[in-house]
């Protein structure tokens, strides 16, 4: 039998998730703010000016910024489909993610699957037992603050993956930067970056069903609001290797946001009360003796609105002898919870975030996700350096 985790390190790790120290809830957080600006052809972006470097993509790319928010960013057709890391573009479009619109973005279900699995047999462990996964206790603000979900526009329509409030060497205290999936952000090899991107911290805070929240109040959904992604960096491999299953770019599937707020002005981190650093050097997967995944799982039998959460000790997936070994462990969360924050102590007994929810199996039971080493610290190293001084 395989050897499971014991409870009380299951129970701890639960535990320091909820380090929230909250200085005010979901109904006053942003009310007395002043409402940023909207934007308009001037330049102006909710949130202040448009930075010099979206102007200048915008310009580059023959984007009329009123088009685009008019409809244009609809357009899919692969010389408009922006593919580069530079390249990236997210104007803010005032009041897009209502709701309803929410409450139907789709999971990413196709990179949800690990079919393509193949390679070094040799160095991964044996496949975990399913753990069902668990739903988060509520308020959501209360017990996994800086978790939350990634809401963005694709080819396919409105998806929804998750994320995480990470902290920011350069800005403590007052971070903007969320941890997910580069799945969750660009298509890899054979598209480009996703459109509309935005990040909800403690979505549906209380937990409610469909049924309760037919007539909600967007409050009710988006208790802090919807943060909008001002740039977004994922791995040169993603951009490469990335595929529909994941493919060679699985185990380099993570992105950084830099987002601000639709409305207000207040940085995230001292929104939601809580962000976790993010510790790129783990150590081996024989010595963790618990990791935990948390995120918004949206295929079937999930339907997207109730945070879940597995906790597991973890082994080893290798997809291919050229590429890093991945973190595996028994979950029955399924799409939408892609890029989800895995965390795990660290050597000092704090928590941290360690990897994110990448690829599963078609039927469920098990997740995986990248080893966070020196190019994901590059990565986040650029993010946090590139807006240290705002």
């Amino acid at each position: 039998m395989r050897f499971i985790r014991p409870l009380l390190s299951a129970t701890g790790l639960v535990a320091a998730l909820a380090l929230t120290a909250t200085a005010c809830g979901p109904s006053e957080d942003a009310a007395a703010d002043k409402p940023a600006a909207t934007t308009s052809a001037e330049g102006k972006d909710s949130g202040g000016d448009i930075s010099a470097d979206l102007a200048d993509t915008l310009k580059k790319h023959g984007v009329d910024l009123d088009k685009w928010k008019s409809g244009d960013w609809k357009n899919w057709d692969k010389d408009q489909w922006l593919h580069e890391a530079k390249d990236f573009v997210n104007p803010v479009i005032d009041g897009l993610w209502k709701p309803d619109r929410m409450k139907t973005a789709k999971d990413p279900a196709k990179t949800m699957s690990a079919g393509d699995l193949s390679g070094d047999q040799g160095v991964s462990d044996p496949e975990p037992a399913p753990v069902t996964a668990e739903r988060e206790k509520t308020p959501y603000h209360d017990y996994a603050a800086p978790v939350g979900k990634v809401f963005f526009d694709s080819p396919e329509g409105s998806m929804v993956c998750s994320g995480t409030v990470v902290k920011d060497p350069k800005n403590p205290g007052r971070s903007n930067l969320v941890w997910t999936a580069g799945h969750c952000v660009h298509a890899g090899a054979k598209g480009g970056w996703y459109r509309n991107i935005v990040f909800v911290p403690a979505y549906n805070d209380q937990g409610k069903d469909a049924t309760s929240l037919k007539n909600a109040q967007p409050r009710e959904i988006a208790p802090y609001g919807a943060y909008w992604a001002d740039w977004a960096s994922t791995s040169g491999e993603w951009l490469a290797d990335g595929g529909p299953t994941g493919g060679e770019g699985a185990p380099y599937d993570y992105a950084v946001l830099h987002v601000k707020p639709e409305q207000g002005t207040k940085s995230l981190e001292e929104t939601v009360g809580n962000a976790l650093p993010v510790d790129f050097d783990a150590p081996q997967v024989t010595q963790i003796s618990a990791m935990g995944a948390w995120g918004y799982p949206a295929a079937p039998p999930y339907d997207g609105l109730i945070m879940h959460k597995c906790v597991d000790r973890p082994g080893r997936l290798s997809l291919s002898p050229a590429t890093p070994t991945m973190y595996r462990i028994g979950c029955t969360m399924t799409g939408g919870s892609s890029g989800g924050g895995w965390f795990s102590e660290t050597s000092d007994g704090k928590l941290a975030l360690v990897s994110n929810t990448s690829i599963g199996p078609v039927t469920a039971g098990w997740l995986a996700g990248p080893h966070l080493g020196e190019g994901a610290q590059q990565i986040f190293t650029m993010m946090s350096d590139k807006f240290g001084a705002r």
